[in-house]
């Protein structure tokens, strides 16, 4: 899990949360061109139920629920984005 970009999956269906929250998903990665990352827009209601997401719009990075009902910032995403990058290189560095 710790090669590769950053997987950014976005669960959007049609809301207006929705469109909001990938707007602020491609955002905050054109603002971080230092860390790569992948980002998936992801529709599927069951594998998303039995991941563990309940809300939407959802936001999972590097399969981690880290927004679920509600948008982020950009500010926040790029945090929740900088965070996955930070376990990614201290987990490299541990092995």
């Amino acid at each position: 899990m710790n090669e590769g970009p950053i997987k950014v999956e976005v669960f959007a269906i049609l809301c207006s949360k929705c469109k909001l929250m990938e707007s602020v998903v491609h955002a905050a990665v054109a603002e971080l061109p230092e860390i790569e990352c992948d980002i998936i827009k992801s529709q599927d209601l069951i594998s998303l139920r039995e991941r563990g997401v309940m809300a939407n719009p959802a936001l999972i990075i590097d399969d981690k629920i880290v927004a679920m009902g509600n948008v982020p910032t950009i500010e926040q995403t790029k945090d929740f984005i900088r965070e996955a990058h930070a376990a990614r290189v201290g987990n490299r560095s541990s092995t």
